[in-house]
C-alpha cells in the first residue's frame, strides 16, 4: 500500500502545474508538493541605488520584479507576473487598502472578454487573487497572490501585479495604506 502511495505522489510531482488538474484530489496532492518546491523567482535582499524612501514599492514590468525599498542601499526583490501585451501600465499609485483572502469580482471589461468567468468568487485557495491583495488607489489594479505560481516572471495578467502567495504575504505585512507604489517599464 505504501509503495502505491509513493508511486502516485511521485508521478503527480512530475505532471503539469496544479491548476491544470480537474480532479480535486490530484490538485490537492500537487498543491501539497508545491509547499516543498523552490519559489519560481526566489525573494532576496539586493543592493538598491534608487532615491526612493524606505517603504516604497517599485515594480519593474520589464524585469518582472518588485522591489520593497529597505533603505541604506538595500531592497527586497520579489519575482512578479505582470500585464500581458496591451494590459501593461506605468505610473505612481498609493496603497488604498489591503485584504486577506479577498473575494473577487471580475471587472466589466474582463467579463466582456471572458464571459465564462464567474461573477463572484469567495476568497480561498481557488480564488485568482490568492492569499492577499494590496489595492492601488481607486484603480482596478492590485498587487495580489496567485494560485498559479508558474506565471511568476511572465507577462500574463490583465494589468495586476501577481506574486506567489508566500511573497505577497511577506509584502502585505510590510506595506501600509498610504505606501507609494511606482510601476515603471
Amino acid at each position: 500500500m505504501l509503495r502505491a502511495i509513493v508511486v502516485v505522489v511521485t508521478s503527480l510531482a512530475f505532471c503539469a502545474p496544479a491548476y491544470a488538474y480537474s480532479n480535486a484530489l490530484s490538485r490537492g496532492v500537487a498543491d501539497f508538493l508545491n509547499i516543498f518546491s523552490e519559489q519560481p523567482v526566489p525573494r532576496q535582499i539586493v543592493p538598491w541605488s534608487g532615491k526612493q524612501a524606505p517603504g516604497t514599492v517599485v515594480v519593474s514590468t520589464s524585469q518582472r520584479r518588485l522591489y520593497y525599498v529597505l533603505g541604506q542601499g538595500q531592497a527586497i526583490r520579489y519575482g512578479v507576473g505582470v500585464g500581458r501585451q496591451g494590459f501593461s501600465w506605468s505610473g505612481t499609485k498609493i496603497v488604498s487598502r489591503k485584504r486577506e483572502w479577498p473575494d473577487w469580482r471580475p471587472p466589466a471589461a474582463m467579463l466582456k472578454r471572458r464571459p465564462d468567468l464567474p461573477r463572484y468568487m469567495e476568497g480561498g485557495m481557488e480564488n485568482p487573487l490568492g492569499a492577499r491583495a494590496i489595492y492601488l488607489g481607486s484603480s482596478l489594479y492590485r498587487i495580489h497572490g496567485s494560485n498559479e505560481p508558474d506565471t511568476i516572471g511572465a507577462a500574463v495578467s490583465s494589468g495586476c501585479i501577481r506574486m506567489t502567495n508566500r511573497d505577497v504575504t511577506d509584502l502585505y505585512d510590510r506595506v501600509r495604506p498610504g505606501t507609494k507604489v511606482i510601476v515603471q517599464r
